[in-house]
């Protein structure tokens, strides 16, 4: 299968699977033309991917969780360690966000938004 049938079976773009190839998460075979050549096999760790990275998780966190996928032997709480690690880092991010828009919202309520040129948001901005 071509690289362009894989793009639309997989919903990722074709710069995304050039790259996912580059770094070596799939490995598609080549066709004597240089062409890459793609199995259904290839198509899965794909799908793989880019619910993967959907759900925010890392190159990084990709590649171990495709070692993982694809071992039998595995054992899950290896796959749970990777996830609950990124489950940390988002809420992290969510209280992070939180407090921006706290702080934000609390510049907003302070700027009076008339024509005058004074501006608590700016002031604040500007300081230390």
């Amino acid at each position: 299968m071509n690289i362009s049938e894989v793009s639309a079976r997989s919903g990722l773009p074709t710069k995304t699977i050039r790259y996912y190839d580059e770094i070596g998460l799939v490995c598609p075979r080549r066709d004597t033309n240089g062409y890459r050549s793609f199995c259904e096999s290839e198509i899965q760790k794909l799908a793989f991917l880019a619910r993967s990275r959907a759900l925010g998780f890392t190159i990084d966190d990709c590649r171990n969780l495709l070692v993982l996928w694809e071992n039998n032997n595995r054992a899950s709480a290896d796959v749970k360690r990777i996830a609950l690690s990124h489950l940390d880092a988002i809420d992290r991010k969510v209280h992070d966000l939180v407090s921006m828009r706290r702080s934000l919202s609390d510049l907003i309520d302070t700027c009076p938004g008339d024509h005058r040129p004074d501006c608590p948001i700016l002031k604040d901005l500007a300081s230390p």
